[in-house]
């Protein structure tokens, strides 16, 4: 006993390396990224104890574990009707060939990877703000006459987010089939607020519940995404969550711009089939499926219209490869929004190469972030960037959340995920990969008016930052996997 005391935390030490050194092997039999690989290993052997903390709570790989099983869903044959209904025929997908030209590569990846088909029969509206959004989902939730599927990263039983709840309580008492998941760590509902959700018969459940969410802000495999679902008919999806945050006020103290993405048509179907696949996890039942989840719908306009998901249930990191191969396809102009840019080295480079060849590449970020670290990590890309003639503009007028992607007037993607590691490749993320001019020149406008609430960064400029912030921002960098 008295060796033991005397030598406690020697023990400890030799103890926590040993648990590090069986780490280190397993993240490198892994042959994931190296970047991510170094990071982990940096962390175990330069930081005792908290190294194995970071690496229990962030660096498990539950893709290949397979513990998010899709199978339940997707065997189901009401389901396997729906994907083969929404399959185009040759003639339809030779017209979209010719209408995108090498940009129909983007249909057949995302069909390859996760049969995610494009469908034809919708009709979009773009969304500017809060505002906006919450305008339509309040007046389409009281129009609801079958069922309401909501799936939210963050919802918050305040203003906006007391006003949905009573919408959904009210349907409930009126028959209707009402379905609510809600993230447990982006979401902070009251107990009051649940048991009228409880009474009122809406049936509702947290996303992988934690003990403590108010200190597990960055755990790993969040559902990050936003979806809402309206008698099968109506679809949104987007960057805004159900909270005032979202919402400009007449009183907010900060501005919050974003978008989002209101759909009806066929593209709505493979938005339930979504959320269906995550009910069937968060409520650990089998549902049975009923074909009046998958209406018919027949839309006065023909905007093609792809869903892409990504997370720990999907084989491939289908949103990372799309936003590549839009990237890489490019012609003439690539404008990306994104609230916390931190990429990974094939987006870095397809932007980089896109802009070398004359290709112009504008990309807004907040110039005053919500997140230190990933303001510092972002930072560190700028200058390589701009040594490739990449622009940067930094938003000035608030926060900018809008996540959004627009190409050479053809292409536009709205939706949840962020330009980050954690969005392509830990979270739940969807976003809308829309084929259609017009779309993709509204996309532009509202993008070109952001731009001019931006700082363009100067290249001469931002060398001369002071070397702190530089120091800063290499150090936050190594921690870029993780953020």
């Amino acid at each position: 006993m008295d060796f033991l005391k005397d030598n406690f935390w020697t023990i400890l030490i030799v103890l926590n390396y040993i648990i590090a050194i069986s780490a280190a092997f397993t993240i490198l039999l892994k042959n994931i990224n190296p970047t991510k690989t170094l990071s982990y290993l940096l962390i175990l052997a330069v930081f005792p104890f908290l190294g194995l903390i970071v690496y229990y709570f962030f660096g498990q790989e539950y893709r290949k574990n397979k513990i998010f099983s899709r199978k339940n869903i997707h065997n189901q044959s009401v389901i396997k009707k729906v994907q083969e209904s929404l399959e185009l025929d040759s003639y339809e997908l030779e017209k979209f060939d010719e209408l995108l030209d090498e940009k129909s590569k983007l249909i057949k990846l995302l069909h390859n990877n996760e049969k995610s088909k494009l469908t034809i029969n919708n009709k979009v509206d773009l969304l500017k703000n809060g505002e906006e959004k919450f305008k339509f989902l309040l007046a389409d939730l009281k129009e609801a006459k079958e069922h309401i599927h909501l799936e939210y990263y963050i919802l918050k039983d305040d203003k906006i987010g007391s006003k949905i709840i009573n919408i959904l309580c009210q349907k409930a008492e009126e028959g209707l089939s009402v379905r609510l998941s809600f993230d447990d760590v982006g979401s902070k509902i009251s107990s009051k607020a649940k048991q009228k959700l409880k009474k009122s018969g809406v049936s509702f459940f947290a996303f992988m519940p934690v003990k403590f969410p108010k200190f597990t802000g960055k755990m790993n495999y969040r559902n990050h995404r936003k979806i809402a679902v309206i008698d099968g008919r109506i679809g949104y999806v987007g960057g805004i969550n159900i909270s005032d945050t979202y919402i400009n006020y007449d009183d907010s103290k900060n501005y919050w711009r974003d978008i989002h993405l209101r759909i009806e048509g066929n593209a709505v179907s493979s938005l339930q089939i979504l959320f269906l696949t995550t009910w069937n996890f968060v409520s650990n039942n089998t549902i049975d499926i009923n074909p009046k989840l998958f209406p018919k719908i027949i839309t006065k306009s023909d905007v093609p219209v792809q869903i892409a998901a990504s997370g720990p249930d999907t084989d491939w990191a289908n949103i990372m490869e799309s936003i590549f191969s839009a990237i890489t396809n490019a012609e003439d102009y690539i404008y990306i929004t994104s609230p916390y840019f931190i990429p990974n080295d094939e987006i870095i480079l397809a932007l980089v190469v896109a802009a070398r060849s004359d290709i112009d590449v504008k990309i807004i970020i907040p110039k005053d972030s919500d997140s230190w670290t990933a303001q510092y990590a972002t930072n560190s890309y700028i200058e390589g960037l701009l040594e490739a003639n990449v622009g940067i503009y930094r938003y000035e007028k608030g926060f900018i959340h809008s996540k959004t992607m627009v190409v050479d007037d053809v292409f536009s993607s709205v939706g949840t995920a962020n330009m980050d590691y954690r969005s392509f490749n830990i979270n739940f993320e969807v976003n809308a990969l829309i084929y259609h001019k017009p779309t993709a020149q509204a996309l532009k406008e509202i993008v070109e008016l952001d731009l001019e609430h931006c700082e363009e960064v100067n290249y001469e400029d931002w060398m001369n930052r002071p070397n702190i912030d530089k120091l800063k921002e290499s150090f936050c960098r190594l921690w870029a996997p993780l953020l």
